[in-house]
Formats: C-alpha cells, sequence, structure tokens
C-alpha cells in the first residue's frame, strides 16, 4: 500500500469538490465512526460462525465500509500530521512488549 499516492488520490478529490471545509479532525473522525458502525451493522445479528462466512455480497459490502474507514483514517492522519505508518508500527511494537508470552 502507497499511503502517500492514496493520500494524494484523497486530497485530489477532496479538492476537486471542495470538501476541505468540511474535513476537521472531529468532522474526519466522527465519520470514520459512522463507517465503522456501518460495517459492525452487517455482522449485528449473525453469531460467530455467520459472521466468518459472509455471503458474497455482505462482504463486498463489508470491504466496501472498510475502504471508507480507511480514507477517512488517512485523511485524519493528514490533517492532523500523523505518520500512518510510523503510528502502525509504534501500536505494534507497543503489543508485542505488552502481550509477550
Amino acid at each position: 500500500m502507497n499511503l502517500d499516492a492514496i493520500t494524494r488520490r484523497l486530497h485530489a478529490i477532496r479538492d476537486r469538490n471542495d470538501w476541505q471545509r468540511f474535513h476537521s479532525p472531529k468532522n474526519l473522525a466522527m465519520a470514520a465512526s459512522v463507517e465503522m458502525a456501518e460495517l459492525v451493522e452487517i455482522f449485528q445479528w449473525l453469531n460467530e460462525d455467520e459472521s466468518r462466512r459472509l455471503p458474497a455480497e455482505a462482504l463486498a459490502h463489508a470491504g466496501q465500509e472498510v475502504g471508507d474507514i480507511l480514507m477517512y483514517l488517512v485523511l485524519l492522519c493528514g490533517e492532523l500530521g500523523i505518520d500512518m505508518e510510523q503510528a502502525l508500527l509504534a501500536k505494534l511494537d507497543d503489543n508485542e512488549r505488552r502481550f509477550a508470552r
């Protein structure tokens, strides 16, 4: 995944549609949360086994919601100056320390 290229594409769409005025960190975090709720809704009434065997249509829908969430997180990181890759790697390092056996 090339985050720089993805960010450039997202910014081009944002700028072409004059959406930057709406892309405050607060709004982007809220939008990511809404998209996460839409992802959760796909699994809402499924048991554990059913959640692992989504029908093709539901799986495609889940992929769309994951894409929406990721786009908002990339935009949020850009607005806050967070290096997404570094944030993820630091969290992985932290989890490896905390959950080492």
